[in-house]
């Protein structure tokens, strides 16, 4: 059955179905083209009549590679949708709604892929419990986080920035409460919620943020970042500036973006202290010295910044097993080539191995595990520890049985079981395996409904003193000790 809701802008039309009504592709801010393209997030132009706000429509410039083994278009979307009108979001409403919770996703996918799309997101199962579930596009790669003269640095955070403002004008029309939203999302969505949180451009757009598997260390110093400039420059033929880069249709970049993100690549993203602190995972992430960022994000929890929002901050047992278990590098990879690896990024590489059991574990068990922590658990920890507002903080422990069970806790496993849509995630290249219980599905997700309709969890707040840890795969809860990594980071 068809919805209407008359916004400023337009009427929008979405389909009601089983006590939920889905709206997609909403604009929130005019397209990102022309003279719109590197620029701020533009007003949007009014339409005339209806738009029709039922089926999925473009997203940003992108190409998703395959993961052996696993179906990851089940996690980002079915890849580059081509079409100019890509910032936009989808709302999931229960029908009838009045004044309830908000919930805002930011898909993940290293700053270059994803889509607010994907099959394993469905905002429906957060719709049925009550709550109005907003999912958002953003600007990815060379448009949305390359420093490029002359350009707002992090145009993909500004544009999550202007969807969170339509949320707080808008959200009403469709049921919601902008005093009561939480915005949540998973690896880059979460690494940009993070930032957000720092951020003094997004103060007040939300009450409560989820961070699943991310947090705010991921950030280059503006002239760090610029490197990147000039080496795709030199790889497209262009002149690193304004100019240059909008001489390149978006979508002709794309060899080129993945040219620069092979670990071959020559390309030094160090830090003045050796660390590359995204360990060539994505080369594309923000920027700090700005006025979205003007600091460190871990520099401005410490002076404050954040501490009125409440905060639910969360990692995977085993994260980097989805980088180097299907790939075969945890299996193959010798002592040299892991210190290597390591090297790159960390300068103490060789220590850390050791303190990560090398030459009592298999050289690249050693550095899967210390890769989990330095890249995703201990950094989340020290983002909790930082912040000054109320803090809880999660461990997904359950294991997939993917690949032989060897999979595990990896990275992205616990989504599914976030949106209640295991059936997505699950086969013989489902990221889960063949099955995953049911029942930890509905304690997860039960968890983030209830964090975002009034602050409630059931375990005790995160501090420095007493870390208290829920792990929601076992519900079990622990107070953790410092890891080892904590030894070779900030």
């Amino acid at each position: 059955m068809e919805t209407l809701v008359t916004l400023p802008d337009g009427i929008v039309s979405g389909i009601a179905d089983a006590g939920v009504v889905r709206f997609d592709d909403i604009p929130y801010a005019a397209p990102p083209v022309g003279a719109n393209r590197f620029a701020a997030p533009a007003p949007v132009a009014p339409w005339d009549g209806m738009r029709r706000a039922a089926v999925p429509g473009a997203n940003a410039p992108q190409r998703v590679r395959a993961v052996p083994g696993i179906d990851v278009l089940a996690l980002v979307g079915d890849g580059w949708k081509d079409g100019d009108d890509h910032l936009t979001l989808n709302v999931w409403a229960p029908e009838d709604a009045t004044g309830r919770p908000v919930m805002v996703f930011v898909h993940g996918g290293g700053f270059v892929v994803g889509s607010k799309d994907a099959p394993v997101q469905d905002g429906r199962t957060f719709a049925r419990d009550g709550i109005v579930c907003v999912a958002i596009n953003y600007r990815l790669g060379i448009d949305g986080f390359l420093p490029i003269p002359g350009v707002p640095t992090n145009l993909g955070l500004r544009d999550m920035i202007a969807a969170l403002a339509w949320v707080q004008r808008h959200i009403a029309a469709f049921g919601g409460d902008p005093g009561n939203v939480t915005v949540f999302g998973e690896s880059a969505g979460a690494m940009a919620i993070a930032d957000l949180i720092a951020s003094p451009l997004a103060a007040g757009l939300f009450r409560r943020a989820i961070v699943q598997s991310g947090h705010g260390a991921m950030t280059r110093d503006v002239g760090v970042a610029q490197r990147l400039v000039a080496k795709l420059a030199r790889l497209l033929g262009i002149a690193p500036t304004r100019d240059g880069y909008a001489s390149i249709a978006p979508g002709a970049a794309l060899d080129a973006v993945e040219k620069v993100s092979l670990p071959t690549t020559r390309l030094d993203l160090r830090d003045a202290d050796g660390r590359e602190p995204v360990f060539g995972i994505s080369r594309f992430i923000p920027v700090h010295g700005d006025d979205v960022l003007p600091v460190p994000p871990l520099d401005a929890l410490k002076a404050g910044a954040g501490a009125d929002v409440e905060l639910l901050i969360g990692t995977n047992a085993q994260e980097m097993n989805l980088y180097l278990v299907p790939s075969g590098v945890r299996d193959k990879v010798g002592r040299f080539l892991s210190w290597f690896v390591l090297r790159r990024s960390q300068p103490r590489a060789w220590a850390v191995l050791k303190a990560y059991g090398m030459g009592r574990v298999r050289p690249g068990v050693a550095l899967t595990d210390a890769m989990t922590d330095l890249v995703f658990r201990w950094p989340a920890r020290r983002f909790a520890e930082e912040h000054r507002g109320r803090t809880h903080v999660y461990e997904f422990d359950w294991g997939s049985t993917a690949f032989d069970g060897q999979l595990g806790a990896a990275h992205a496993v616990e989504i599914p079981f976030v949106f209640d849509t295991l059936a997505c995630a699950t086969g013989p290249e489902g990221l889960l395996g063949e099955t995953a219980p049911q029942e930890v599905a509905d304690r997860m997700h039960a968890t983030w409904v209830r964090f975002a309709t009034d602050g409630t969890l059931d375990w005790p707040e995160f501090t420095r003193a007493a870390r208290w840890v829920r792990r929601l795969g076992s519900d079990t809860l622990v107070e953790e000790a410092p890891m080892p990594a904590a030894a070779f980071l900030p």
